[in-house]
């Protein structure tokens, strides 16, 4: 379910967090649902526990989760919550957009390039000629 990408630039305690907030958001994990222990996540995906804690520590204080103390940690049941990352999100790209127009690309370019991302993500950060 949580795959981390071990080359990537992304540290892992972050993509750990956006893969949660993600099958959150899909709907994969529900309101109130147990999330596996920081142990056992760590275990899972082949991480350091440190790495899994730091993770939930950060979800926990967006709001993302809550912990229960003896019993574990669970996707909080408020929504909105939730939509918080997605707005920080939608924010740091159209702040990149406005940053990659006012370095010169056209708007057809850039809609090119973000699509040819999308159908491609693979690929990662190439620019298409």
């Amino acid at each position: 379910m949580i795959k981390l990408d071990l080359q990537s630039r992304i540290p892992l305690y972050e993509q750990l967090q956006e893969q949660i907030i993600r099958l959150s958001l899909l709907g994969v994990l529900g309101e109130n649902e147990q999330l596996p222990s920081v142990r056992a996540l760590a275990r899972d995906v082949g991480v350091n526990p440190n790495t899994v804690a730091k993770a939930y520590q950060e979800l926990e204080r967006q709001g993302i989760i809550y912990t229960v103390t003896g019993k574990g940690s669970f996707v909080s049941p408020d929504v909105l919550s939730l939509e918080r990352p997605r707005q920080a999100a939608l924010q740091e790209v159209l702040a990149a957009v406005d940053k990659a127009i006012a370095r010169g690309f056209s708007k057809e370019e850039l809609i090119r390039q973000i699509q040819n991302h999308l159908d491609h993500p693979e690929q990662g950060g190439s620019i298409d000629d």
